[in-house]
């Protein structure tokens, strides 16, 4: 992959029938209204701005349109948080589903299990306690040696929504080492990023704005706070998944830099071979 790939979003044809898309939207409009969801205290939240419910809907259209996910598949969330993508995921998943969601923090972990596990138990949630200077410093586990508590081929949609935006190179490729192993044959990868290219840094209007960092192909948004957020040379975290062995599908390119995009971040969808 390179920097002179075309600055635009979801250049591919479709995912969905017009059949599956009025079908996915009623239900996206159906969970927006319904008051018997879970729902955490908003001062609880910490996986970041905006409105819960309309953010876990929104990358549940995009899980399904962009990336591909079905039913009855099985689901990995790495980065889980506070169940803002699993809400949404109870009401598309069906019954041979099945979701694991894993994160750092234990807070947002035993929110998920008391509102959602405990409801919906196809669904379960696991701490990780990998160190991270924002949102585990105390952890037990270096990040660059990630071993994560599933057998193999176990899975067959795995997400990573604004993980890899927090992580230096190194963990990203531990990352993408456990999920080439965890994913079934055929399996699918839907992973966020900044990736940043040639004419980016130069846009007035890309939020965040970003500065070189201090490792090579790097760049950050706030040089107080480096893991807050992070870009990457584009062809770097494709690079990365390539040699875990997955194949690269799709690169969907966000509106973070200030184009049209039906997503703010970069979207990467990669395929374990069958």
């Amino acid at each position: 992959m390179n920097a002179q790939l075309k600055i635009k979003a979801d250049d591919l044809q479709p995912v969905l029938s017009p059949a599956e898309e009025a079908l996915l939207s009623k239900l996206i409009a159906e969970i927006a209204t319904d008051d018997t969801l879970p729902e955490p205290d908003p001062e609880s939240i910490f996986v970041g701005d905006g409105d819960y419910r309309a953010i876990g809907l929104e990358y549940l259209g995009h899980f399904v349109r962009i990336g591909g996910l079905k039913p009855h598949h099985r689901v990995l969330d790495i980065g889980c948080g506070i169940g803002r993508m699993a809400v949404p995921l109870t009401q598309y998943l069906d019954a041979t589903a099945s979701y694991e969601g894993i994160d750092p923090v234990n807070e947002g972990i035993q929110w998920c299990v008391r509102n959602i596990s405990s409801v919906y138990p196809n669904f379960r949630f696991c701490h990780l306690d990998v160190a991270h200077e924002l949102y585990n410093p105390q952890g037990t586990m270096a990040g660059n040696e990630i071993a994560l508590p599933f057998a193999g081929n176990s899975f067959d949609f795995a997400f990573m929504t604004s993980v890899a935006t927090h992580l230096p190179v190194n963990e990203i490729v531990s990352y993408a080492r456990e999920i080439m192993r965890l994913l079934a044959p055929g399996g699918r990868l839907f992973l966020t990023a900044f990736i940043v290219v040639a004419c980016d840094p130069e846009r007035a209007n890309a939020r965040p704005q970003f500065l070189r960092g201090e490792r090579s192909g790097t760049w950050i948004a706030d040089p107080a706070a480096p893991l807050g957020a992070i870009g990457f040379d584009d062809g770097i975290l494709q690079d990365i998944l390539v040699s875990a062995g997955l194949k690269l599908e799709r690169v969907s390119f966000g509106h973070w830099r200030g184009i049209e995009s039906t997503h703010y971040q970069d979207v990467i969808i990669a395929v374990k071979p069958e």
